[in-house]
């Protein structure tokens, strides 16, 4: 794939990793190629130096993300362990990369005298997975305070894009092809530090009364549609603590769904198309999954 004795780069590089490791549901087959970056300038000398034929996964947290039992082919690229900067460029515009926790911009932004990020506390994931799929919380959503955005493509170069190069709407972003987040500059206004705080360790702690931390699930399973809340009819049809194999709808929020400790990622997607077929059948409504679902299934 790569003249391993030549190279560049500086990360880490492993082969036939499990993904199971890396995502919150705790599943997930085998990363043919799994890389995890130093930095930006890192990731740029390693893409320059790959295998352009070989497709390209991005991981964060894997907070979002349902990696099928067959793994996932090509490059998967992990940016959690080195591009986690963020620093205060001028007055209210703040420099964040995608391996920035969410709810660390939030307080990052409240230790500054900055208000209009505090809802990211209530994200789970990292800020790039935030960037990617327009990750909202409390009424407010993450393209609200985009300034511009720093993306890198399959070659590596690193491209600056303004806002208005996306199409963004609700939990979906429409991005230039072959691109990808590595960083976005954000937009905030001057604030009180300790209004922001403890906005921010209010916004926290309703996160952790109303769904089920600390158990293996991967957030909101599905989209709310329109004018309603999945959760209030997934819970209409009767499926709270409905279960297949070792996944679990949840009784603290039927919009969870819970690896007990056995599931297979197959479990999980069964079930998932289980709710989206009662519901359907019951209310007729068609949920979206706001989770991703990749990989290749096992075939049996």
């Amino acid at each position: 794939m790569m003249a391993e004795n030549h190279h560049s780069w500086k990360g880490v590089l492993l082969k036939n990793e499990p993904m199971a490791r890396y995502t919150s549901w705790r599943v997930g087959g085998m990363a043919d190629i799994f890389y995890q970056p130093a930095d930006i300038d890192d990731l740029a000398n390693f893409l320059r130096e790959s295998d352009y034929s070989l497709p390209l996964t991005w991981l964060g947290l894997g907070s979002n993300l349902l990696v099928r039992d067959g793994g996932i082919r090509g490059i998967v690229i992990h940016v959690l362990s080195g591009m986690k900067n963020i620093s205060l460029l001028e007055g209210t515009l703040v420099r964040v990369e995608v391996g920035v926790p969410s709810a660390r911009v939030a307080r990052f932004c409240a230790n500054n005298n900055l208000c209009g990020a505090e809802f990211l506390a209530g994200i789970p994931g990292l800020f790039g997975g935030a960037l990617k799929m327009n990750a909202g919380a409390f009424g407010s959503e993450t393209w609200q305070i985009v300034d511009s955005v720093e993306m890198i493509d399959r070659h590596g170069n690193l491209i600056q894009r303004s806002v208005d190069d996306f199409t963004v709407d609700y939990r979906s972003v429409q991005c230039p092809t072959d691109e990808w987040f590595v960083a976005a500059n954000i937009r905030l206004k001057p604030g009180r530090s300790g209004e922001s705080k403890s906005r921010v360790r209010n916004l926290l702690e309703k996160r952790n009364e109303s769904q089920p931390v600390g158990t293996a699930n991967a957030g909101s399973v599905f989209k709310n549609p329109p004018g309603d809340f999945a959760a209030r009819l997934i819970e209409s049809c009767g499926l709270k603590g409905m279960r297949m194999g070792g996944a679990v709808v949840s009784d603290k929020h039927a919009n969870f769904i819970i690896n007990n400790g056995a599931a297979s990622a197959a479990d999980i997607e069964a079930l998932i198309l289980h709710i989206q077929k009662v519901v359907a059948e019951k209310t007729g409504v068609e949920l979206q999954t706001e989770v991703h679902i990749i990989g290749e299934a096992v075939n049996d």
